[in-house]
């Protein structure tokens, strides 16, 4: 159990390392796949679409950079920005969204690049805490397995 125990703390201690060593490949990467996500943006439900407009609603924001980054896709010379972008959903026809100048006004002009990686960065301290914590247990439970074995171990026990 202790080497189990060890094995599971030593995965997730080089997990946390690379992850560290590579933040900033993880945001070229993340940067990249929200571009393409964008690029490939369709209304139907696939799970990229979705999750734009997901990442839109929820943190207030439209485009990579910004607003203007759906000027580029092939979603904007059909429909124009989402409404996923609206500040208002009521106030957001769909000829305001295909009008740059008009949707400035109506859609949150801030990207979702930065919100998102700020937004990570920021939580970094209650998953760092939260990992110590969970690495203390994992240490505590290794040490007392070590205890068990060797206790066992020295008692022998008499056979009835």
């Amino acid at each position: 159990y202790a080497m189990l125990l060890s094995l599971i703390f030593l995965i997730v201690l080089v997990a946390a390392v690379v992850g560290f060593v590579f933040r900033h490949e993880i945001k070229t990467n993340f940067e990249s796949n929200l571009n393409l996500a964008l690029r490939d943006y369709n209304v139907t439900a696939d799970r990229h679409s979705e999750a734009v407009d997901t990442i839109q609603r929820t943190l207030h924001c439209c485009g990579v950079q910004n607003y203007s980054d759906w000027e580029k896709t092939e979603y904007f010379t059909q429909r124009g920005i989402p409404q996923s972008c609206c500040k208002n959903q009521d106030d957001c026809s769909e000829g305001d969204l295909k009008d740059p100048s008009k949707a400035k006004l109506k859609v949150f002009v801030d990207g979702c690049f930065f919100l998102v990686t700020s937004t990570m960065e920021s939580k970094m301290s209650v998953v760092a805490g939260i990992s110590f914590g969970i690495a203390c247990f994992q240490l505590i439970g290794i040490v007392l397995a070590c205890c068990l074995s060797q206790y066992i171990t020295n008692n022998q026990y008499e056979m009835v």
